[in-house]
Formats: structure tokens, C-alpha cells, sequence
């Protein structure tokens, strides 16, 4: 719970202040490049550290007659007004050792001047300084919110520099740059709160004067080398030196500026006449310009370049990493005092919850009635048959932050009925503390009263989309609830969008409701039958995916019409020549196999699309035979047997056999495998290959009759096979 505070503190900060933080880091990026700039002018003598002012003074005398005054600016130039022995005036940065002029003072761009008001008030002026002040503030905050995060995610300070799970790169870069630039940006808040309290008076105090009697006789005259105040100055410490209007004159004074101080000297006799000590305000002002700006040293400047630009990615993953963990929108259909699957997910940044709600999505297709929770909204389910925890581990092996009150709620909470549950861990193997805290939770289950196991922990290394269909298989033939099996479903990865125009489309009727569609890419794309075209009916996140056939540069989608169908009405609609985007997702383990010895495809309804293309892209002539299961013979089936019959003399297709099950002598794809039993049974044996497409519940019914055929033949289980690679499976 307290991380959740600390993480909605963190982001309900980076909200309000993220226009204003963006707008100061850019231009605080820019002004750090031009403190870079102003070292980079070859007018710092060397060994300035060693001069005192009454050498510098005294050597400057010589050189030119009449002196306004000399300054040393944070770069350590040193710089003259005054007028030359010819009477020109002179201004530029100097060699104190002997006056020699080195080049012209360098004053700001006008770009320079304006960024720099920019960033300092906004040109709104006492508003705008208000406005900085509170933003730099809210900086502050923000860095202390995000230190304590990271304290809680590595399990203490100790383990503060301990390496970070990389979960994605917006993850990965907003923790490992905030530990890197913490204390640099931490030192640009707080320096920018102080200098705005200053200059808003909130912390002024007044100077302290001191005004000294002339102990030394006004007729003792020594020279400015001999001043003892100019002998134990330092050349270095200097700010501006300004010289009397007239020499001799007892009422004209040195008016020496330090850092901390401010001293009227008798130009006679270099008697201190009076001191203006600076508060402590002044100096901290000073002191916090210089670490705020970097102007005093080169490689500063450029580390608060860089924690500035490092500001600029701090919003932008930010924002993608609660993009990312709140962009898989929920929706459940049955209350928790209904639900028989109950899925509840621990996530830190939505990857989980993106695996359990593809699941929890289908088994509501199917008809089950599943709710997917967060594990912290565990209670009493009354009705649940199957409890399914999919969670992360988060830092050093501990919950994440939407399952920290499960095991007080789970011990607080038992169930009344027995029910079966399932965990399924995600993590990274290149951690010591993988799948943690899901071996945590299995063990908690295991020792609850109600709780029966149905399958053995199962893990998931780096969101490895194989191993999850792994455990899809495991779960599936273990409740005979049929899963999607295709990896593409499972990919969270987004490719751009293609256009893809209409070149051909079938038209339904009373005894068809399936028709055709040829579309034809606007570029060049990679893919082959097998792989899933995903459509955005309504151009938002919600999509629908068609398993592609694919010949000659064409895309051959068969789709069947639903009354108000979000998907199919949609491209029903679209007549040749219109256009769509879309996306093409790479499905590389419904592949034709290559250098198969034999092959069969089993479809049904409109799983025989990719099929088609796979049967014409056959050149390599690979013994194949398609099953294909219908409701009625009507045009459509008539196409595909002439579709068949070409095929087959051109020697891509041995033979087409068809199933009906509203004809007479109703059948189903399984009674033709049953027929075929040996058939099956030898490809499987041999080597050959298995292809299903189609609806789940097929696929669930094929596999328990070959499985079936298998153990009475050859003794083995169709589990055997499918770890061997040799039966593909692409069903919804």
C-alpha cells in the first residue's frame, strides 16, 4: 500500500509540473551548453591563483594611466576599463601579470538573453519567478518520491546501486538514469527553490556595515603595492575592483567587491574606511548560482546538461510506463459472487495483466464466466471452480504493488468449495530471485484447505511467449477448455500500420454467410500463409485478427458474416478499391514446415483461409492432404473442390476431403480422421506434420480423437508429438 501511495504521489506530481519541467530542462540543456561555451576562450593566465591583487594593481599602473576598474568573472578572466596611454578607452580581458590586452569581453547573444529569462520567469516576471520557484519545488518532491521507490523496489538503501530487472527500456532507463542523476538533480531543485525564496525577499537580510576610524596619519602617504588589504587579497577572489574618479584626492576611495564582503579603502594609505559584510543569504545565493548554472566549472556544466536533458526522458518514460501499465482496459462481465474462473494478476508494469487478460478475454468468448482481478481485490468466490494467479516479482523477490495485501486477504478470506488453482510466474532468469514471489504465492495455495492443485508452478522467462503457450497446454488439457495456441496472440509488440487495398470480395447468401476477401498491400511486406492480419474496425485499440492465405502478393482472407459483427460487418462493407489499415503479425509456428516429409491440414469454417495459400505455395510437391469441415455444400464449398481439383493435377495437393454436418449423412472432420486412423497414425509416426485451423472447440475435439487413434496404434500420447514440434495448431 505504501509503495502505491509514494507511486501516485510520484505521478501526481510529474503531472502537474511536466509542461513547466519540460520547458525548464530545455532550456536548461541549452543554457548548461553555453556555460560550456564561455570556458572554451583562451583568456584564464595560468598560475592566476598565485597573484595578489597589490602585483596585479601595481602592474596594471603601468600600462595604462587611468583605471575605471578591473573585474574576474566566475570563468577567472580578468578584465580592465580603462584609457591607454594614446587615451583610447580599453575594454577587454587582460593578462594581470602585464596588462596585455587578450580580446574583447564576451557579452551574451541575444538568443542566450532570452532563453535565459525563459527560464528564470517565463516573461511573466514576479508571476513567473513564482511559478519557477513552485515548479522546482514540485522537482524536489518528485526526486524524493522517486528515491523512495527506488529504495522500495531494491528492498533498502543497501541495495540502491543493485542491478535492475530489465522489463522494457522506458522501465529500465527511468530507474538506472534517476539513481545516475539523482544527486545532480536533486542539486538543480533545491538550488532553484532557494534562489527563487531569495529573490521573491523571503530570505533577505540586511548588509551588516562597519565604518572604521583612520588610525594612520592623513599625511602618510604608501604606495598600492605596500597595501597590506591588496597584499593578502587574492587576484582569484576578487569580483571588482573599482579606482578612485581622482588620485590624490582623500575623498576618493577603492571600493574592493569580494565574495562575502564589500571594502571602502583609503587610496593614501590603504586604510580600511569601511565593510559591508554580506549576510549568510547572499553568500548561499552566490554559492547555489554557481552549483545551479555550472558556470564555475566545465565538467559541472556538463553533468547538469546532461541531468537536464535526462529530465526531458524522465517525463517521456514516465508517461510510457503508465501508459504502458494502464493502457489493457479491463472489462468483466460477471461479479465475483458469480465467476467459475477467477483469474487475479500481480504486475508492476502491465505485462502480466496483458498475458491474463488475453486469456480471461477468450474463456468469456467461449462462454465461460471468468473475472480477472488484481490479486488485491482477492475475497470469497463462491462459485469458483478455478482460481488462476498469473504475477510478476518485484525488486529483490517481493510482490508487486497490486498484490501486497493478498496474503493478509487469502488467509483472511478461505474459500468455502474446493477449488483448483494454477500459478504462473513471470520473471527474468537473469536474476537470482526469478519467479520469487510467484513460488511464494504457489506455496501459500498449496497450504490453504480449499485449495487443490491442477498444475505445477509454471514460470515465464522475459515474457517468452513460447513458454507461456506451454503452460496454455498444460492448463487447457487439464480442464479440456480450449485455448488459442497462435504466439502472435500473445505478442504485446505493435508494428506500424499498412494500408491494404480491396481488390476482390465474395458476396454472402442465404445458405452462405462466409465470404472471400483479396486484398493487396500498398509496400512491400514479408509474410507468408499462416501469419494473422489484425484490423481496427473503429481505429482504437480494439482489434480482430483473420489468418491470412497468401499468394502472389495477395492476402486471401475467408471470413464468416455475424449480425453485427465488430469485425467481419466491417469488412463486409468494404467494396474493391477501398482501402484499410491494418497489420501484418509474423505467426512463424504456423508455418508450412519446411522439407516435410508428409502434411495434413485439418480446418474448419473459415480456418481454411491460410490453408489455401499453403496448398498453392506448395512447388516443392510435399505429399499433402486437406480436411476440411463444413456446415453446408453451397457455392462456396463448390469453389473450394475446384479450387482442389486445379491443385491436384498441378501436383500441389494429393487430395480434398470435405465434411458436412447439416447435410444427410451428417459427419465432422473427426469422423473422417477415424476413418483415415492409420493414416494419422503413420504421418505422425513417420515424422510428417499436423495442421489445425479453425474454432477451438475443433481443435479440442481433433486432439482427443488423434490422441485417442495414438494410444491405441502405437501406445503413445498426442502429447509426444506435440512436443516434438509435429502438430501446429492457429485456432480461436
Amino acid at each position: 500500500m505504501l509503495v502505491s501511495i509514494w507511486r501516485y504521489a510520484h505521478l501526481a506530481l510529474a503531472i502537474v509540473s511536466s509542461i513547466f519541467l519540460l520547458l525548464l530542462s530545455i532550456t536548461g540543456v541549452i543554457l548548461a551548453i553555453d556555460a560550456v561555451n564561455e570556458k572554451i576562450p583562451p583568456y584564464r593566465v595560468e598560475h592566476i591563483e598565485t597573484l595578489n591583487l597589490a602585483q596585479s594593481v601595481t602592474a596594471l599602473r603601468k600600462v595604462y594611466p587611468e583605471i575605471i576598474a578591473i573585474s574576474v568573472d566566475h570563468n577567472q578572466f580578468v578584465s580592465i576599463d580603462a584609457i591607454d596611454a594614446d587615451g583610447n578607452t580599453v575594454k577587454g580581458y587582460i593578462d594581470p601579470n602585464t596588462g596585455r590586452l587578450l580580446g574583447p569581453q564576451l557579452n551574451k547573444s541575444q538568443f542566450v538573453q532570452w532563453i535565459t529569462a525563459l527560464h528564470r520567469s517565463l516573461f511573466l516576471k514576479v508571476t513567473g519567478r513564482v511559478i519557477i520557484g513552485v515548479v522546482s519545488f514540485l522537482l524536489f518532491l518528485i526526486t524524493i518520491s522517486g528515491i523512495i521507490l527506488i529504495v522500495k523496489r531494491q528492498q533498502g538503501v543497501r541495495h540502491f546501486f543493485a542491478k535492475i530487472n530489465r522489463d522494457f527500456f522506458a522501465q529500465y532507463f527511468h530507474v538506472v538514469s534517476g539513481r545516475l542523476f539523482l544527486i545532480p538533480i536533486l542539486i538543480l531543485a533545491l538550488t532553484g527553490t532557494y534562489l527563487f525564496l531569495v529573490r521573491i525577499e523571503i530570505l533577505k537580510k540586511p548588509n551588516q556595515t562597519i565604518e572604521y576610524p583612520n588610525k594612520m596619519k592623513e599625511d602618510v602617504q604608501l604606495e598600492v603595492a605596500k597595501f597590506s588589504i591588496f597584499q593578502n587579497t587574492k587576484l582569484v577572489d576578487l569580483k571588482t575592483l573599482e579606482f578612485p574618479f581622482m588620485e590624490d584626492d582623500p575623498d576618493e576611495f577603492f571600493i574592493l567587491k569580494l565574495r562575502d564582503r564589500e571594502l571602502t579603502i583609503n587610496q593614501l594609505n590603504g586604510s580600511l574606511h569601511k565593510e559591508v559584510k554580506y549576510p549568510f543569504t547572499a553568500l548561499a545565493e552566490q554559492f547555489s548560482l554557481d552549483l545551479h548554472t555550472g558556470k564555475t566549472n566545465i565538467i559541472w556544466a556538463i553533468i547538469l546538461g546532461l541531468a537536464s536533458l535526462n529530465i526531458v526522458f524522465f517525463i517521456y518514460t514516465g508517461f510510457a510506463i503508465t501508459f504502458k501499465r494502464t493502457r489493457t482496459k479491463i472489462k468483466n462481465k460477471y461479479k465475483p459472487e458469480e465467476a467459475e474462473i477467477v483469474i487475479l494478476f500481480g504486475t508492476e508494469n502491465g505485462s502480466t495483466l496483458f498475458f491474463a487478460n488475453q486469456i480471461h478475454k477468450q474463456l468469456l468468448a467461449d462462454g465461460q464466466k471468468s473475472l480477472l482481478l488484481g490479486m488485491n481485490q482477492y475475497q470469497c468466490f463462491p462459485k469458483a471452480k478455478h482460481l488462476l494467479v498469473f504475477t510478476s516479482t518485484y525488486g529483490l523477490g517481493t510482490a508487486p504493488s497490486n498484490a501486497l495485501q493478498f496474503e493478509y486477504k487469502l488467509n483472511n478470506h478461505p474459500q468455502e468449495q474446493d477449488v483448483q488453482f494454477s500459478v504462473l510466474g513471470f520473471g527474468s532468469k537473469a536474476y537470482p530471485d526469478f519467479c520469487a514471489y510467484a513460488r511464494e504465492i504457489d506455496h501459500l495455495l498449496e497450504k490453504q484447505a480449499w485449495a487443490s492443485r491442477l498444475t505445477d508452478l509454471h514460470t515465464v522467462n522475459d515474457k517468452n511467449v513460447d513458454e507461456f503457450i506451454s503452460w496454455i497446454h498444460q492448463w487447457s488439457a487439464q480442464t479440456n477448455i480450449a485455448l488459442a495456441s497462435a504466439p502472435a496472440i500473445y505478442s504485446a509488440k505493435v508494428v506500424g500500420l499498412t494500408k491494404f487495398k480491396v481488390i476482390a470480395k465474395s458476396t454472402v447468401s442465404a445458405s452462405n454467410t462466409t465470404f472471400t476477401l483479396v486484398l493487396k498491400p500498398s509496400g512491400k511486406i514479408k509474410m507468408q500463409s499462416g501469419d494473422l492480419l489484425a484490423i481496427y474496425p473503429a481505429q482504437d485499440q480494439r482489434e480482430r485478427f483473420y489468418s491470412i492465405g497468401y499468394k502472389d502478393g495477395m492476402v486471401q482472407l475467408v471470413v464468416k458474416l455475424f449480425p453485427n459483427g465488430f469485425g467481419s460487418s466491417f469488412l463486409y462493407r468494404l467494396e474493391p478499391n477501398q482501402t484499410l489499415q491494418a497489420r501484418v503479425m509474423v505467426n512463424p509456428s504456423f508455418h508450412f514446415p519446411k522439407a516435410a516429409n508428409a502434411v495434413a491440414l485439418i480446418a474448419n469454417g473459415t480456418g481454411v483461409a491460410p490453408f489455401l495459400g499453403m496448398v498453392s505455395a506448395n512447388e516443392s510437391m510435399t505429399p499433402l492432404r486437406l480436411y476440411a469441415g463444413f456446415r453446408h455444400r453451397n457455392e462456396m464449398t463448390a469453389h473450394y473442390i475446384d479450387f482442389a481439383d486445379e491443385q491436384i493435377k498441378l501436383g500441389h495437393l494429393k487430395q480434398l476431403e470435405l465434411a458436412f454436418s447439416r447435410e444427410e449423412n451428417a459427419q465432422y472432420v473427426m469422423d473422417l480422421i477415424r476413418r483415415d486412423a492409420l493414416y494419422f497414425v503413420e504421418l505422425l509416426d513417420k515424422g510428417g506434420y499436423i495442421l489445425l485451423c479453425g474454432a477451438l472447440r475443433m481443435q479440442h475435439d481433433v486432439e482427443h480423437t488423434l490422441n485417442e487413434l495414438l494410444l491405441e496404434h502405437v501406445g503413445k500420447t498426442i502429447a509426444v508429438y506435440k512436443e516434438n514440434g509435429q502438430i501446429l495448431t492457429d485456432c480461436y
